[in-house]
């Protein structure tokens, strides 16, 4: 079974599908999922996406027996109402040698409060926490981009250390040589760290799938543990060749017209080439269709002009 995990309907607002689309998703089986769909990609014990410690362990492998949180590099722009989060990790292009040097001078910083800091990765940062140490709930980097950093800040006692920690990293970011270096080839400042993804090892962690296509950390890293084939998400199904069931995580997509062009219209037709056994469509809101050819008998469906139909239809 190929896996398409997507956006929530609405974000398709009144885009039209394809006559095929339109025609298999009215034939199709639906149901509803409970619950953020990337549970049903995942089975982690103890419950919770320990991103830290999933993604250090398939970075360096030296995981066990440590709390893991990230502290990735991050652009904040200072505007009129506080400060907002606009880039951070492999977004700011980073080199091994350009976090080395920002490193350098955060060590003694992070090593003082007793979390040595990290980067075997230049867009990923780690520090390492006695196991049993109290934190606040950190916010995701994702759900955080674009607003303003101080309401998406860890808050109670367990925060304020963390915040502190955090204006002190940002003065010596502010004053290191390389962002004026960064600043004069037009580039981002990294002027902050966003902390997130605490954790220690999960105990088990199973996926149904043998390989994920994502860009997402949460299923990339966590996969891995699960021993899932984990690669980057290509651009449009090539008809690539594997065993068992695939996901492929197009949540980020916007625009239906690529989607179709891309994804639906060329796995339509390798389901209808007998390529493909079955195709789901796992959206974020709840909805699932799954396909498949056996389907084709159910004509007098009549096919679905849109998403916003599908939605009002259940």
């Amino acid at each position: 079974m190929i896996t398409l995990l997507l956006p929530p309907r609405e974000r398709f607002g009144g885009q039209r599908l394809s006559a095929p689309t339109g025609k298999a998703l009215a034939r199709a089986d639906r149901s509803e999922a409970q619950g953020d769909p990337t549970t049903q990609v995942l089975d982690v014990l103890p419950r919770g996406w320990p991103v830290a410690a999933a993604a250090r362990q398939r970075d360096v492998g030296d995981a066990a027996g440590a709390l893991w949180l990230r502290a990735d590099p991050a652009y904040v722009q200072p505007d009129i109402n506080g400060a907002r989060l606009l880039s951070y990790g492999q977004a700011l292009n980073l080199g091994a040698s350009d976090a080395e040097a920002l490193l350098r001078p955060l060590k003694p910083l992070f090593g003082d409060a007793g979390f040595p800091i990290d980067a075997p990765s230049p867009s990923r940062w780690y520090l390492r926490l006695p196991q049993g140490a109290k934190l606040p709930t950190f916010t995701s980097p994702e759900q955080a981009l674009g607003a303003d950093m101080f309401d998406e800040l860890p808050q109670g006692p367990e925060g304020r250390r963390w915040r502190a920690l955090l204006s002190e990293a940002q003065v010596v970011l502010h004053n290191h040589p390389l962002n004026a270096q960064r600043a004069a080839a037009g580039l981002a400042p990294v002027n902050s760290l966003w902390f997130w993804g605490a954790g220690t090892l999960p105990d088990h962690v199973q996926s149904r799938y043998a390989s994920l296509a994502s860009d997402d950390e949460v299923l990339t890293a966590l996969g891995a543990l699960a021993g899932a084939s984990v690669q980057a998400l290509p651009s449009a199904w090539r008809g690539e060749a594997g065993q068992g069931d695939r996901l492929f995580d197009l949540r980020g997509a916007r625009d239906l017209a690529v989607l179709e062009r891309d994804w639906f219209a060329p796995l339509l037709s390798a389901m209808a080439r007998g390529e493909v056994k079955s195709l789901r469509l796992d959206f974020a809101d709840g909805a699932r269709f799954d396909v498949n050819r056996s389907q084709r008998w159910r004509f007098w469906r009549r096919p679905l002009v849109s998403f916003v139909r599908a939605a009002s239809n259940g």
